[in-house]
């Protein structure tokens, strides 16, 4: 795993992250708390992804693209799941 895939990682996370906490009003952490859920969320499941998936990491003359593209959608759809699972339990603990 390289730098870049990291990177994409991150950004898709922060991205699903953030869409989470728009979509399910109930889940919403603010925004650095979506930014940040959804990050740790990006590498955690862009890095199971890619072990399940068996993505290498870079094609033999630099960067690929389909990969790269990959790591960001798996990060998003990973950052959205844990953004909204850590903002419902956490506002339903709040909540009592």
């Amino acid at each position: 795993m390289d730098i870049a895939s990291i990177l994409a990682q991150i950004i898709g996370g922060a991205a699903g992250g953030t869409a989470g906490g728009k979509i399910l009003k109930d889940s919403d952490l603010g925004q650095i708390g979506n930014l940040l859920a959804g990050a740790i969320g990006g590498v955690g499941g862009g890095t199971v992804l890619g072990s399940i998936l068996g993505s290498g990491g870079a094609a033999a003359g630099g960067v690929d693209i389909a990969t790269l593209a990959s790591q960001f959608v798996g990060g998003g759809v990973a950052g959205l799941v844990v953004q909204i699972v850590i903002g419902l339990i956490k506002n339903k603990l709040l909540a009592k």
